[in-house]
């Protein structure tokens, strides 16, 4: 006997109408998310419905949702009429970066006391073998590293073993990532920090707690973007 024919069709056309929708505001939220982390859009670049819509192609809809999205993010905000990228600078910028400090130091301070060798040493050891291969053939600077530099911390507190703290440390990079993408960066620059970088996770493997600590702290002080004021490297 034949089965139900409907039984092997599709969706229902709204239900696949629906779901192309969400699938379209997800995508231009995100392509709008990338393109202020990479820099592409500057801090004086009005962000224009209908201008993003035919850059994107899509219509209008799912990028007002998108920047209403950024906004809460702190990736955009509002001037007057119309969004923008957030600018980050002064108190907001120098706080950003001390969260940063703070939840990084503490990372790799849970080393010592009641928790002591909370660590991962073999999270550790792969990261300290990424890191090598990138001090012999060290990485062109811009956006990229960028993003190889946030993984590095990321993956250096994940390795502490609380996900809260890695969590935090999410949340101030994303913030801080559209400045960081637009500071001047130097194939120097990166080569010193791929060296300050391995030297942190030898300091831990090797079990030299104060070691670690100066060299995170030394590294977040020179690290960009600097806080008015502070002229690090």
């Amino acid at each position: 006997m034949d089965g139900d024919p409907s039984a092997s069709a599709g969706p229902p056309a709204a239900v696949s109408g629906a779901r192309a929708g969400r699938d379209r505001r997800a995508e231009t939220y995100l392509h709008l998310r990338d393109l202020l982390w990479s820099g592409a859009l500057g801090p004086d670049d009005r962000l224009v419905e209908v201008r993003l819509a035919a850059r994107l192609g899509v219509s209008r809809t799912p990028v007002r949702e998108a920047l209403v999205r950024l906004v809460a993010d702190g990736l955009v905000e509002r001037r007057g009429e119309g969004y923008y990228p957030a600018r980050l600078a002064g108190d907001a910028l120098a706080d950003l970066v001390e969260l940063r400090a703070t939840v990084e130091l503490r990372g790799v301070a849970r080393a010592s006391g009641p928790r002591a060798g909370a660590h991962d040493r073999a999270a550790l050891r792969a990261l300290r073998g990424r890191w090598r291969a990138l001090r012999a053939e060290p990485p062109a600077p811009g956006p990229a590293f960028v993003r190889c530099d946030e993984e590095f911390h990321r993956a250096l507190l994940a390795a502490s073993g609380n996900p809260r703290l890695t969590e935090t440390l999410e949340s101030a990079l994303v913030r801080l990532r559209p400045a960081r993408v637009r500071d001047p960066l130097t194939a120097e620059r990166v080569e010193r920090a791929v060296v300050e970088h391995l030297a942190i996770v030898e300091a831990l493997l090797a079990g030299e707690l104060d070691g670690a600590l100066a060299a995170l702290g030394h590294h977040l002080d020179a690290a960009w973007p600097v806080p008015p004021g502070d002229g690090g490297g």
